[in-house]
This record gives structure tokens, sequence and C-alpha cells, in this order.
């Protein structure tokens, strides 16, 4: 498959791309395309827009999806545009700017797997330093009393879905990288997944709710499980992500590795079934499907396609009559006739993606539908390049 690494080659794209802004066509490295109009853009570069350091996890998303594609490609255009956003955040002694241990969010900590993979790959010292105040986070985070990590301090008690992608890849990581004897640290990214399932698990679908407070004190809390009220696209994505990545490190002689794979292989056929039957993607509230005002949202349905497009490639899952593969194909192309458009200077936006999703309010279906949709967020940048990554690699 031809790559288009060129900005001539980005322009030939805009010509293919036509007028009407439709997606290019199925030559194209839609992964290359996306990424390289991202970079052009500056984003993910570990800068805020104002040009101040920011310790994002949507910068980390971003790099997990260029650290793909360098494994794919193995253009080293992807790891220095990873090891520029880093070196915007880590000083020469492994300081990490914009970043403070005590706010204690699990966001702050994902940008931590770029760390761990360039001490790795260029053996420079404060990169492991870097990696390693991020892992100090870890051992005095504030825990629910069953031991689940609080998705921020100023949540107490509550555990998230998108904190299992934010915290467990980066702690799964740094174990493998620094201390993969350590049974202890296994056992605990362990505990986190089967907290948040056991709470969450909406039983009828197989989905999983937002996020659940354990001592129900939240104004959304079930007063039975202490679940949020409804399914959100994204946070199901990235609990999806965090178990196919999971596996990457986790060692074949540890028994969490057959529960991170018992919830993956629960898990996915859940997500087929949840599909749409039209358009074949996701809603934004999976609990309520078709209901007035929601809609199929781009960021979350691209995590569902990596997950299980990269968990059949590796292996993790048997796909009985091709239905998983058909099924994340055909989301696969809808999101790209829809949300794949034409941009100036031979790049592609990507649309659709809701900017924000949060437990900090009512957590109804109100509060969901009614936050805005962008154009290029980086979430939604991210989670389709990675989805790419794995479409062709079919």
């Amino acid at each position: 498959m031809h790559l288009f690494t060129s900005s001539a080659a980005l322009v030939l794209v805009s010509l293919v791309l036509g007028a009407n802004g439709a997606a290019p066509p199925q030559s194209t490295s839609y992964a290359t395309l996306l990424a390289s109009s991202a970079i052009s853009r500056g984003q993910g570069n570990g800068l805020s827009s104002s040009g101040a350091p920011v310790d994002s996890y949507e910068h980390g998303t971003f790099q997990r999806a260029l650290t793909r594609l360098y494994e794919k490609t193995g253009d080293k255009k992807y790891l220095d545009y990873i090891k520029k956003g880093i070196d915007a955040l880590v000083g020469s002694d492994g300081s990490v700017k914009a970043y403070s241990l005590t706010e204690y969010t699990l966001d702050n900590i994902k940008i931590g797997d770029s760390m761990v993979q360039l001490a790795k790959l260029t053996g420079e010292a404060k990169y492991k330093t870097a990696a390693t105040k991020l892992r100090s986070q870890l051992a005095t985070h504030p825990r629910t009393p069953s031991g689940g990590f609080w998705h921020k301090n100023i949540y107490p008690n509550q555990m998230w879905g998108d904190g299992q992608y934010m915290a467990l890849p980066f702690y799964a990581a740094y174990t493998s990288a620094y201390q993969p004897t350590n049974t202890t640290a296994w056992d605990d990214m362990a505990l986190q997944l089967k907290l948040y399932d056991s709470h969450s698990l909406q039983k009828s679908t197989g989905l999983l709710y937002h996020g659940y407070d354990e001592l129900k004190k939240a104004v959304w809390a079930n007063s039975v499980t202490g679940a949020s009220p409804e399914v959100w696209d994204r946070a199901v994505g990235w609990y999806s992500m965090a178990l196919v990545d999971l596996l990457e490190y986790w060692p074949t002689s540890h028994p969490g590795r057959a529960t991170v794979l018992s919830l993956y292989r629960s898990l996915v056929p859940a997500l087929v079934a949840a599909a749409d039957p039209t358009t074949h993607a996701w809603w934004l509230v999976m609990s309520q499907p078709g209901r007035a005002q929601n809609y199929i949202e781009s960021s979350g349905s691209a995590m569902f396609v990596y997950s299980i497009l990269r968990g059949l490639r590796l292996g993790y899952i048997t796909d009985v009559n091709g239905q998983y593969k058909n099924a994340a194909v055909a989301a696969y192309k809808y999101l790209l006739n829809t949300f794949v458009v034409s941009a100036s200077g031979g790049l592609a936006d990507f649309k659709g993606t809701v900017s924000v999703g949060s437990l900090s309010g009512a957590g109804d279906y109100s509060y969901y539908v009614s936050q805005t949709i962008v154009t290029n967020d980086l979430k939604g940048v991210a989670a389709f390049v990675l989805a790419s990554v794995e479409y062709e690699s079919l």
C-alpha cells in the first residue's frame, strides 16, 4: 500500500478528494494521511495552544497512534514527532513540566507510555527518570475502599472507564520494562479491571456504564451498584483499547492475563451486538440508541474498530464466521465515508467527535447529547489513526 509521506503526495490526495470533500480512494493510507494532517496542525506536540508545555492525555493518545504507525512503517518521522512532544515536557534532568503529582488525576500519567518507549529506543536516562516520576503517583494515588484508583482527586471513590486507559497501559509498560517480576503490580492492574467491570457492567448488554461511585454518594450513583446511569461510547472505547493494549505487556505466566483476555472476549461480542444496524457504527449514548438528539459518534466508534481488529490480528479472540471482522470493517468504512473530509493544503479533517464527557454533574442523557461536536479533536483523530493502522494491516 502506498504511503503518502510528502507534501506533494498530500496535494495529490486533495485533488482526488474533490470539491465535495469525499474521502480518498482505498489505495490511500488514511493512517498516514490523518497523522500527517494532525502533525501539520501542530497537534500532540507537547504544547498548549498558547505554546506552554502541557501534560495531556490527548497528546499521549496521539503519540500511541504514531507509535503504531512507526511500528508498521519504520518511518522515523513518527518517532521524531513523539520525541519532540515529550521533549517539550521533560527537562534534561528528567523533570516533568506542567505535571502535578498531588493533583492526583489519572489523565496526567497517560503520557508516560511515550516516556517508557523513548527510554528504550534512545537510551536517554531522562526519559526513564520522567516515567518513574509519573509511576510514583500510583503509589500514593487515592483509592476506593476496595483498592480502585479514583479517576481524579476531585471525584472521591469514583472509577471511570476513561481511567482504565489513562493509567493501566502506562502502568503495564513501566512494569514490563523495569519491574517485570513485580507480581504485586500485575495483581493490582488486574484488580482495577475487575473492580470497574464488576460495578459498571450492564448485564443485559455486556456493555459498561461510564463509571461508578463505590460509596454511592454521587448524585448519579445507582443505589445498589453505584453505577452511573448511561453507557457513554468513549468511556467504553477507552476501556476496550486498554484491554487490548495491556495484553502487549502482560506476562503469560501471570494469572491476571487470563482476566484481561476474559474481559476482552466478553466485550467484543457486546460491542458487535450494539452496533447500529444501518450505519454499523456506534451511538454516543449506547444505552439509548436511536433516541432523539443521540447520534453516531466518531471517536468511540474508531476506538471499537481498533480494539476489535487489533485483537483479531493478534489472536486474542476467535472470529466465528468472520462476524467480528465484518462488523469492524463495516464500521470503519462508514467512519471513512462520513467523517473524513478534504481540507486545504492537501490535508484531511476528521469530524464528529464529542468534545467531552464527564461525571462531574448529573451524568444523565441530556448532559451527553448537549456536548459540543468537534472537527479534528485529537481524541478522535488519534483513534481513527489507530483504527486505520489495523484496517490497513488486514
